[in-house]
């Protein structure tokens, strides 16, 4: 009687330390979202993509229509794949649901792309709803152009 005791104790004990070390799991945060779709676009990687994205940058069109009109679109465009040497964040900024990554692409030629992500959180986690260049301080073309 006195073991099962202690092996109730046990699991109640391994079943609260597993809840609370979910809870402070900070889960994947829009920064880390940010860098995947960078490296995606790298590899021109239309599942990743499609995965990442909110349905504002899947052009209406379900998953197999939109990787078949990316892979279309980007058949002949073999030299836009893996260009990136290396991607980081440069900075970032979050209120709530929404959040602002600011992309830096540092390519292998040496050129660097700055880009501006913005996600949602939507059902518990970060989606890319914008993409862009980052726009510069001095008005001319961004870096890397």
């Amino acid at each position: 009687m006195v073991i099962v005791f202690i092996v109730g104790i046990l699991v109640l004990l391994v079943s609260v330390a597993v809840v609370v070390a979910i809870a402070k799991d900070p889960g994947v945060q829009p920064e880390d979202v940010a860098v995947a779709y960078e490296l995606a676009w790298d590899k021109l990687d239309f599942e990743s993509l499609y995965t990442l994205a909110g349905p504002e940058l899947r052009d209406g069109l379900d998953r197999r229509q939109f990787i078949a009109a990316k892979d279309a679109a980007y058949a002949q465009q073999h030299a836009m794949t893996g260009l990136a040497e290396r991607v980081g964040v440069d900075d970032s900024a979050t209120a709530g649901d929404a959040a602002i990554v600011a992309t830096r692409v540092e390519l292998h030629d040496g050129g660097v792309v700055l880009n501006r992500v913005d996600l949602a959180r939507r059902s518990g986690h970060w989606e890319v709803v914008g993409y862009r260049l980052a726009p510069t301080d001095a008005g001319g073309p961004p870096a890397g152009s």
